[in-house]
């Protein structure tokens, strides 16, 4: 089978396009194995949990109902969220008692994970990309020494739900086991 000048360029810079997105896409899996492999030694550093073993148990739409927040060694309901526009609320049920110095909420929860989210909205905040006041923040509500509702307010983006939402899961499940009994 012949083939005009035409069709031949045309077979060549199809040949090239799928030559450059190969080459893209091989870029853009090494890049996520490069994440992934700082995330799990994250995760090792801060855990005797394999993070292999953790799942990722909830995949999250923004909604007034409930959203249970399981512990991960018995599956029980430790809390709940609650997902409006401007904030995520996760309300401890009343028999969970833990105090917020126990590892590794501040360590884990606030210093890393909504601390890297507030340390990038700073930045955005400082070149005007968004406001002062548009800036993630965190507040823990006690009863007497014990949590009784932590409160991340002006998340901003729909991606960081469900971080915020697994990463208390795992953090809230992990104070529970290094609280006294």
């Amino acid at each position: 089978m012949e083939f005009s000048e035409e069709q031949l360029r045309d077979i060549l810079e199809l040949k090239e396009r799928i030559s450059q997105q190969i080459e893209k896409h091989k870029e853009e899996i090494e890049s996520l194995e490069k994440n992934l492999t700082v995330l799990n030694s994250v995760l090792k550093q801060s855990s005797f949990t394999k993070a292999s073993l953790l799942e990722t148990k909830i995949t999250v739409t923004k909604s007034e109902s409930p959203i249970p927040i399981t512990r991960s060694s018995d599956g029980s309901v430790i809390a709940n969220a609650y997902v409006t526009p401007n904030q995520v609320s996760i309300v401890l049920e009343n028999d969970v008692g833990i105090q917020p110095e126990t590892p590794p909420l501040k360590s884990f929860f606030i210093e890393k994970i909504i601390g890297e989210m507030k340390k990038k909205d700073n930045e955005e905040a400082a070149s005007g990309k968004i406001q002062r006041e548009s800036v993630i923040d965190c507040i823990i509500n006690k009863e007497g020494s014990k949590i009784r509702e932590i409160i991340i307010k002006n998340y901003r983006q729909k991606e960081r739900i469900s971080e915020i939402i697994n990463t208390a899961a795992w953090s809230l499940s992990k104070m529970i086991d290094n609280s006294p009994r």
